[in-house]
């Protein structure tokens, strides 16, 4: 059985028919491929026909290329990759081509992709190798090249492609942000040729085969005189353009993100040679970075491992727990956040705070990121009508009734979270389960409060709700398995990502992002210059510098979480150095960005200034300052020693939860894959040399945890070759 059907109606013209079978969505194998090929040949060699549809039996196009073509090439080495990809390429050029004459450019058969849906990666790259792409105007297809966000870049052609097609400047967006557009932005952008009613999108394809001049299927690059738009590398306005795009792209990555630089390398030296030497560069760079262990590691924690978590890898075998009705108790930055997104998924909420004003300011937050989505153009009246419609804002209980979900999102204080828990139960039904959104309180002990401790478990959204895509469920020691599947079902429906832990001191996230922040301002009560610390994390893949995190996060917090900690903890406290200087900017009235005065400076209007000049005056910068690969250590292992200490001590039982989770929590280095992913490029052995390293001058922190000093030893890594387990 094969993914494409040929079909010859009574005009001549040939369908190629896309339907992989048992999937949801189109992806591209090795086989399918081939399929295509011979296919193509075979109408290409048949004279009674006239042209080729190529279009999908789903209402999608595709969304790709199969993982595992890439994994296997990958498997074989670089000459494997190559002669991979350059297959690809060959199959791609002789749809571009067509049979046409080489040097007349004529007598070849019009090739036409008809797109009913969704298109991106290879479902894109096909396309553009065809005559004419054909859209059906379907608001909810994307179409588009995403690879550069899970660490790869278009190596099917895309990229030669579009630069040619679209020249450097105007393809950037589409190549080196792996932006997305519905199908009527795609034809206004380029992309495309055209849109029409979803049931036109055949007939149209065929209407154009039949009418179709041999000028229709000369692409612009072969023919004579083409110039690139916008110019090429040496025209002095394409100069400009690369020039710009260099500096950009360095710019945003920091120089740690293989896929850009690579990108950026096929598209330059690409532009610099006839069509066909293009694709073999594009094909070298895309080699290059395939044996890049960045690329391997980016695509299986934010493509695999990722989709694996949100379709339930680690969800216990019980019924399914979908929410219908959810309870969201507390009407704050936090509780508004979870109420936009339950409602916004479908669900039904009843909002409730103490006061009838802030459970109507809760809702009020849904309507107005609703408004900013009618402002984009991403909402219609309709749909924030319908939503807000889902939105009981209210001071009663009682209208907890029916709800089978209670996500509790009061202050973090037991005394209060405790009332709350013995009002909701005396509302709800038996069988409801009690949620609360805790960033650092013990799932255990809130759950002592809860007649039902089975039925309680923890939820961890991340500010701002509507934004952020991690959710971290912390499993108590009393929660059953039907408050876990509710809990992941319920993460399911409002599109983010789940990882699931066990109980502990501030989780697996917290635990992490903390001893990070708290490693930056150690350093700078050394007299480490501040900008150093800030750009050290910056150059090693960290979206913010530890400083930059603590004044987003509020100063007051880390304070309160300080002393709660150190009550916890009596003597075996360790970071007393921190607090002094936590202490002091709380106490000069430096609360963070919220205050406007924080680690950084701020103007009136709240945008960031530089470092605060204070901090010198405090905090003298010493005459011999750290290496560069010093500062970046403390602070990567920091957080990585954590991510190993959770996962000894049981609080994850899945690297995949670890890695995915610091990506989307915190954006630990996503170019490493996360913390497990990092260990095993760089190898447990270099990881304890490091660790003891930093021991010896730092402190007993950085002692490596027995489980890496034992895979050291014995040459192990975090992810076997078969598989994603811990080692």
């Amino acid at each position: 059985m094969t993914d494409f059907t040929y079909a010859m109606d009574a005009d001549g013209v040939v369908t190629l028919t896309w339907d992989v079978k048992h999937k949801s969505m189109n992806v591209m194998s090795t086989e399918a491929f081939m399929d295509l090929s011979g296919m193509v040949d075979r109408a290409l060699a048949d004279p009674a026909a006239k042209g080729i549809i190529i279009t999908s039996a789903k209402k999608d196009f595709a969304g790709g290329m199969d993982l595992k073509v890439i994994a296997a090439m990958r498997a074989g080495g670089a000459q494997a990759i190559f002669d991979g990809v350059m297959g690809m390429h060959h199959v791609l050029r002789k749809i571009e081509l067509a049979g046409m004459d080489p040097k007349t450019k004529k007598g070849g058969k019009p090739i036409v992709a008809a797109l009913p849906g969704t298109a991106l990666g290879i479902g894109l790259e096909l396309p553009l190798a065809c005559h004419r792409i054909i859209a059906a105007d379907n608001p909810k297809a994307k179409i588009g090249l995403p690879e550069i966000l899970v660490g790869i870049f278009p190596g099917g052609g895309g990229t030669t492609r579009l630069t040619r097609k679209m020249g450097a400047m105007m393809a950037a967006p589409f190549l080196l942000e792996g932006k997305l557009s519905d199908p009527k932005s795609a034809k206004m952008a380029g992309l495309i040729d055209e849109v029409v009613a979803p049931e036109d999108l055949l007939s149209r394809a065929k209407d154009w085969v039949l009418s179709a001049k041999d000028a229709d299927l000369v692409k612009p690059w072969d023919d004579k005189g083409y110039k690139m738009p916008g110019g090429a590398p040496y025209h002095p306005a394409g100069f400009m353009t690369f020039v710009g795009a260099n500096a950009m792209v360095a710019g945003k990555t920091m120089g740690v993100y293989p896929a850009a630089k690579e990108l950026l390398g096929a598209v330059y030296e690409g532009a610099l040679v006839p069509f066909d030497t293009a694709i073999k560069i594009e094909a070298r760079h895309f080699t290059a970075l395939l044996m890049n262990p960045s690329s391997t590691a980016m695509i299986r924690s934010l493509f695999i491992n990722k989709e694996a978590l949100e379709k339930g890898a680690n969800r216990p075998s019980v019924a399914d727990q979908t929410v219908k009705k959810v309870g969201i108790i507390g009407a704050g930055m936090m509780g508004a956040g979870i109420a936009y997104v339950s409602a916004n998924a479908g669900i039904e909420v009843i909002l409730i705070d103490a006061a009838q004003d802030a459970a109507d300011r809760g809702k009020a937050y849904s309507e107005g990121l609703l408004d900013k989505g009618i402002q984009r153009k991403k909402v219609t009246a309709e749909k924030k009508a319908e939503v807000l419609g889902r939105i009981h804002a209210t001071t009663d209980y009682a209208a907890l009734s029916g709800c089978d979900l209670i996500v509790e999102a009061v202050f973090e204080d037991p005394k209060v979270k405790a009332e709350v828990t013995a009002r909701v139960e005396a509302a709800v039904g038996a069988d409801c389960i009690f949620a609360t959104n805790t960033s650092t309180l013990p799932i255990s002990s809130l759950a002592k409060a809860s007649k039902r401790p089975e039925q309680f478990i923890g939820i961890h959204f991340f500010s701002p709700v509507d934004k952020m895509m991690l959710v971290e469920i912390i499993r108590g020691k009393a929660t059953g398995d039907v408050a876990v599947a509710k809990a992941l079902d319920y993460v399911r429906q409002i599109r983010k990502t789940p990882i699931v832990v066990n109980d502990a001191r501030f989780f697996y996230a917290n635990r992490c992002i903390i001893p990070y922040i708290n490693e930056g301002i150690r350093m700078v009560a050394e007299g480490v210059e501040p900008a150093l610390v800030e750009n050290a994390a910056k150059l090693v893949g960290m979206p913010l510098g530890p400083l930059q995190l603590v004044d987003e996060t509020s100063i007051d917090l880390g304070v309160k979480i300080a002393k709660a900690t150190r009550a916890a903890m009596g003597d075996a406290y360790p970071d007393g150095a921190v607090d002094e200087v936590l202490f002091w900017m709380a106490a000069e009235g430096r609360l963070g960005k919220k205050a406007n005065a924080g680690f950084y400076a701020y103007d009136a209007a709240g945008k960031r200034e530089g470092l605060w000049e204070g901090l010198e005056a405090r905090y003298p910068v010493a005459k011999d300052q750290p290496d560069l690969g010093t500062v970046q250590h403390r602070l990567l292992m920091a957080q990585v020693l954590e991510a190993v200490r959770a996962l000894e001590d049981g609080v994850l039982t899945d690297i995949r939860e670890g890695d995915v989770g610091a990506i989307l929590g915190w954006g630990f280095a996503p170019w490493s894959g996360g913390p497990f992913g990092w260990l095993d490029i760089i190898g447990a052995a270099k990881a304890v040399e490091i660790c003891e390293g930093l021991s010896a001058s730092e402190g007993a922190r950085f002692t490596p945890p027995q489980m890496l000093r034992d895979m050291a030893a014995t040459g192990q890594s975090f992810y076997p070759a078969a598989g994603a387990k811990a080692a």
